[in-house]
């Protein structure tokens, strides 16, 4: 296989420093890589993409009318993390996550961070992703987030920067899964070479995490995955991490309240249920308090997860945390709550919502990434230097329109890892999702999923607008 080629000279290159050298991390895999014929690389890819299609794992796209399913391309060559960058990032990725749950639980209490002044009161309480229904209702063990998936990028010289938090329903996590298994079985020796932190006991670890959540003392709490159904974007992964787990895969229909209590149908009688993992925005939870007309919550489920009855995860509320607009506060609540200073930065961020920020904006758009504070999946989102003129304006009127919806950041070079494309081996820019899971314990997975933008030259690196994936190997000391 030919030398990776040189990452473009504003991006950090994870495999090959400026003097085009491998870095110690990846001497391994450059190695085996090296010797690997063009055509076995070759093969291997299109078995891992038959193999995708075999299993099923696609996903549908926001606003195709077709509903056409799609397979997230799945590229051989690996994020490598060496051992002493992973236990940098795992200890900020904690400290980030014990914040905004405590955030949560002020905002929803007794709003501390917003009495002392560190964060507007119309941040908060204006905020539509705020749930004035959870006012003054004590969760389980005070977790509100309890899987969150942040997405980090490096940037600069090789700098770690936090993205955004996801903390809602935050998705992907089969995707690292499956990942691994595809890496371990098309390149054993590569694979076998290094000593890799594994990943495969993710559901375990998931399945204690949401057991020691349960709302009341029982030695073998009942936990289940709410899906909105198989039509869903994710449902694929819904219904992967049920059966990893060994629990039941329900819709709304399937749960009933009854005596303040939530049950599950069976085929044996109605079972008591005390833990629900919810792949369900808040909006659909409960039609008696939320949406009316949602057919996919469950009636009074509000009421019983009110009276602690039953655990959500994650809670209802959670997304005041993770929206676009709060995310430049998190350093703020990281020094508040916790008395530290953060170990991981955010990326500068201008909101709109402020006038002099906003005339910043207008005036560098073209040189800016501008997001929708309630976007995801790349959609609701500018990146102007690979914008047209005629694009940048349309959207400059979109955000003079609604201020408030949008803020800005500069645009990263974010970090390359070497991909394998038609060409051959390139440089490909890519962001790394890891995902915490916060029980008694705050406990990370050593890896993630590492989503890579296949076009070159793009940033943008989400599935729906053509990104593809990478196995992440961490390695041990």
């Amino acid at each position: 296989m030919q030398h990776p080629q040189p990452a473009p000279s504003a991006a950090y290159d994870e495999m090959v420093d400026a003097q085009g050298l491998v870095r110690p991390h990846y001497a391994g895999f450059s190695q085996w890589l090296a010797q690997e014929p063009t055509e076995a690389m070759a093969a291997r890819q299109i078995e891992a993409d038959l193999s995708f299609r075999r299993v099923g794992i696609t996903f549908s796209v926001a606003g195709d009318e077709a509903g056409t399913e799609r397979l997230i391309p799945f590229d051989l060559i690996p994020r490598i993390i060496p051992a002493d960058e992973w236990t940098h990032l795992s200890a900020g990725l904690t400290q980030r996550v014990r914040a905004l749950n405590m955030f949560i639980r002020d905002i929803y209490h007794g709003h501390d961070i917003v009495r002392a002044g560190i964060i507007p009161a119309q941040q908060v309480f204006l905020n539509s992703q705020y749930r004035p229904e959870m006012q003054d209702v004590d969760v389980a063990e005070d977790i509100y987030c309890h899987i969150a998936g942040v997405d980090i990028v490096r940037a600069g010289a090789g700098e770690f920067y936090v993205l955004e938090d996801n903390l809602r329903v935050p998705s992907g996590v089969s995707y690292m899964l499956e990942n691994r298994k595809m890496s371990m079985r098309l390149m054993p020796e590569a694979f076998g070479n290094l000593k890799v932190k594994p990943v495969a006991h993710y559901p375990d670890l998931l399945l204690d995490n949401l057991r020691e959540v349960a709302p009341h003392s029982n030695d073998a709490p009942t936990v289940v995955v709410l899906t909105p159904g198989m039509y869903n974007s994710a449902y694929f992964e819904h219904a992967f991490l049920a059966q990893q787990m060994g629990v039941e895969l329900v819709e709304g229909q399937d749960l009933f309240v009854d005596q303040n209590t939530v049950y599950m149908r069976t085929t044996r009688g109605p079972r008591r249920v005390d833990v629900i993992y919810r792949r369900v925005d808040d909006d659909f939870l409960d039609p008696l308090s939320f949406r009316a007309d949602s057919a996919l919550g469950v009636p009074g489920l509000l009421s019983v997860y009110r009276a602690g009855r039953v655990t959500l995860a994650n809670a209802i509320g959670t997304g005041i945390a993770d929206d676009k607009s709060t995310y430049q506060y998190v350093p703020d609540m990281i020094r508040f709550y916790l008395q530290e200073e953060p170990l991981l930065a955010n990326v500068p961020t201008w909101r709109c919502s402020r006038p002099d920020e906003l005339s910043h904006v207008l005036a560098n758009m073209h040189e800016l990434v501008v997001k929708e504070v309630h976007g995801a999946g790349g959609y609701g989102m500018l990146v102007g230097p690979t914008s047209t003129r005629a694009q940048v304006e349309a959207f400059k009127e979109r955000v003079r329109a609604r201020p408030g919806n949008y803020i800005a950041q500069p645009t990263l070079a974010l970090s390359t890892i070497p991909t394998y494309v038609q060409s051959g081996v390139a440089p490909r820019h890519v962001d790394l999702r890891p995902y915490v899971l916060c029980g008694k314990d705050i406990r990370t997975v050593p890896g993630g999923l590492c989503r890579v933008a296949l076009t070159e030259g793009s940033l943008v690196v989400n599935s729906s607008q053509g990104g593809g994936t990478k196995d992440t190997w961490v390695l041990g000391e």
